[in-house]
């Protein structure tokens, strides 16, 4: 009978928010994606989660956050199941915790997309596998994960450079801030009046921030101009507002020639072309939202094995 070798126990992690990893794991996540990636695109079968299983809980609605988990575990030789809240019984008020310690029997991984950021930490705290934030209200660590990796694809050192976000105060942003404390960089922030960072959000990376009225003064010498929908998940009520107060924050060529000669544009998905960004922008040379986009495949690639694995080498 032909067994396989076992591997040793890895201590049990999960990856709430960017901040749960210091900077030298992100690093090594970074270099297993170039790896992983590489292996992809040359396709080279990697099966190092064979007969893994992931399970996928969505309470928000996606595209690229489903399609990156599934494919990505099916790539690492892996299984996916979809859950969605409303099909199952945490839809019908069982409690987190419970839904934690059952779930958590049957699989290796799990990754939820929900509202508040106290759901999935207390799912966490009851869960016997890793847990990855897909997004919450506060954080979006997959997303920034990518975004780094894709402009050390194109840029290289990320350490000193300064990333203009144009838009509210989002988990885009606040994941933004826990990137720049890590790795030594400045966030600018361009929003009106009432969108605003939240210190009690931001924790000590809101030293790293430094916000303007005028988006064109946020976005002055800055080596990455990135953005996000002026109205997200949850707050479909508001937009009516939202699109007023933003008028005039929509990322333009002009916006775009105040930044580096060489910066780079991002825009995690999807986008309303004519309100945050214009599409001679996300549509342009400088705009690298596709890889962007892919890149979400390759970190998370590498996150799981991370989680699952160690520090794999090689």
């Amino acid at each position: 009978m032909t067994t396989t070798p076992s591997q040793p126990p890895v201590a049990l992690r999960h990856f709430l928010k960017l901040n749960d990893f210091s900077a030298a794991e992100l690093n090594h996540v970074f270099e297993r994606a170039r790896v992983i990636k590489d292996r992809f695109k040359r396709y080279e079968t990697y099966h190092p989660l064979l007969d893994r299983s992931l399970v996928m809980i969505f309470e928000k609605a996606s595209t690229r956050t489903r399609l990156s988990f599934e494919a990505g575990i099916q790539q690492l030789g892996g299984n996916a199941i979809f859950l969605n809240t409303r099909d199952s019984q945490l839809g019908r008020g069982e409690p987190v915790e419970d839904a934690a310690q059952v779930m958590s029997r049957m699989c290796d991984l799990v990754m939820i997309r929900t509202f508040e950021q106290t759901i999935i930490e207390r799912f966490a705290s009851r869960s016997r596998v890793p847990v990855i934030n897909g997004l919450t209200n506060e954080y979006h660590p997959c997303q920034i994960l990518a975004d780094l990796f894709t402009f050390i694809e194109h840029r290289g050192a990320i350490q000193g450079i300064t990333v203009a976000w144009i838009g509210d105060a989002n988990n885009m942003l606040y994941t933004w801030l826990h990137a720049a404390e890590l790795f030594d960089f400045k966030v600018h922030m361009a929003a009106p009046p009432g969108y605003r960072a939240d210190p009690a959000v931001a924790g000590s990376s809101i030293s790293r921030l430094t916000e303007f009225a005028d988006p064109m003064q946020a976005v002055k010498g800055a080596h990455l101009v990135t953005t996000d929908v002026w109205t997200s998940m949850g707050y479909e009520a508001e937009n009516a507002v939202r699109l007023k107060a933003f008028a005039g924050y929509g990322v333009s060529g002009a916006m775009m020639a105040q930044a580096q000669p060489d910066a780079l544009f991002m825009h995690c998905l999807p986008a309303h072309r004519g309100e945050e960004v214009e599409a001679e922008v996300i549509d342009g040379p400088q705009s690298v939202v596709w890889d962007e986009a892919e890149n979400r495949l390759h970190v998370q690639k590498a996150l799981m094995e991370f989680l699952l694995l160690g520090a794999v080498e090689g």
